[in-house]
């Protein structure tokens, strides 16, 4: 008897545990809910802005100059319409790695048009697809997988590199 009227105690307390929780907001992370609901004071601070990959570039001049080295283009060039620096990078090191044109690499990753007069196949920057899509596109006989492991290691470490010195 002593034990059913713990179980049911126990029952009790979990099932209204639930219901508290349940009460909270979600997703939001700590103390951020009142700031997505529009709540915050005149002059309080905001969240920090992300760069963006044009700012980074401008501000690591290593990165720039390994990329200028790459695709042969200045770095904000060759980077603009990429999502991120690490995407730009890799894209970069495939272009090298497989002799593929980088101009054709971003319009398939990026979905941009490639320049007129390039060398690109025909569809190249209808759509954005990954790297690793673009890689069988551009060069059906290489391994698309394992070249996109090799080149965002490549990059990986290339911005590590640039932000250790």
């Amino acid at each position: 008897m002593k034990s059913m009227k713990i179980s049911m105690l126990a029952l009790a307390v979990l099932l209204n545990s639930g219901l508290a929780l349940a009460q909270h907001g979600h997703g939001t992370g700590g103390n951020m809910g009142a700031a997505s609901h529009g709540n915050m004071k005149a002059g309080s601070k905001s969240a920090p802005q992300l760069k963006t990959v044009s700012d980074r570039l401008s501000q690591n001049s290593k990165l720039s100059s390994k990329l200028q080295t790459l695709t042969g283009m200045p770095a904000q060039q060759a980077c603009s319409g990429f999502k991120n620096v690490g995407q730009c990078v890799a894209a970069a090191h495939v272009s090298k790695n497989l002799d593929i044109s980088f101009a054709c690499m971003k319009a398939d990753m990026t979905g941009q048009a490639p320049a007129k007069g390039s060398s690109c196949p025909a569809g190249s920057g209808s759509k954005s697809m990954s790297l690793g899509k673009s890689i069988r596109t551009l060069s059906p006989n290489a391994n698309g997988r394992l070249e996109t492991k090799k080149a965002e290691k490549q990059a990986d470490e290339d911005i590590k590199n640039s932000n250790n010195s």
